[in-house]
């Protein structure tokens, strides 16, 4: 019971860090004269590449912070501070894609990197496989992570008929709820790094 309470707990968290109709708007944005099968093919290679920059981020959160020096309480507080402010931008909608050039491959840059993999996920994700203690938790952990991903991923493949049924005004509803819900994540991991660090 435990771990499934952990999958889900991740699974959650991790999809909204994603902000996976923010990043479905943005993809639609870019993909917009694309043919349909180009469409989804690039949707898929998104996710791949996404599921291998999230899944390198989690395992080596730990080997980062020793490098570096950092506590991962500080990087508690530095994460969800970025959290926060990408937060913000979700719930204001000022948040802006990179410029990229749609005749080349745009799967890995800006889609994989920086719209769904930014500063603020990548801290999320470091802080999260850094917490993850033991072989079963990382396990189950990474498992959330990947169905979080894949969750995303089908967002995409279907992204126009999403579209189609909830509209824009639904998809920009949807980005601000996803903004509302990241503000309260950020706000609950710089209160655990600031918790443990007076503790």
């Amino acid at each position: 019971m435990e771990h499934i309470t952990l999958f889900i707990s991740t699974y959650i968290k991790m999809f909204f860090v994603l902000a996976p109709f923010f990043v479905m708007t943005m993809f639609l944005a870019l993909t917009r004269d694309m043919p349909e099968d180009r469409q989804k093919k690039t949707a898929l290679r998104v996710t791949s590449a996404v599921v291998v920059i999230c899944i390198s981020l989690y395992f080596f959160g730990d080997t980062i912070f020793a490098i570096f020096g950092i506590t991962l309480d500080s990087f508690r507080i530095g994460a969800g501070a970025l959290l926060f402010l990408s937060a913000v931008e979700l719930v204001r909608g000022t948040k802006a894609p990179p410029k990229a050039e749609t005749e080349g491959d745009i799967s890995v840059v800006p889609l994989a990197i920086p719209i769904t993999v930014g500063p603020a996920t990548t801290g999320a994700l470091l802080i999260m496989g850094a917490q993850m203690k033991g072989a079963v938790a990382n396990i189950v952990g990474t498992a959330a992570l990947v169905a979080a991903i894949l969750s995303m991923g089908v967002l995409l493949y279907l992204a126009p008929k999403v579209e189609r049924v909830i509209g824009n005004i639904g998809l920009s509803i949807m980005t601000k709820i996803t903004g509302l819900v990241l503000a309260a994540l950020s706000a609950q991991i710089i209160f655990t790094g600031i918790r443990n660090f007076l503790a």
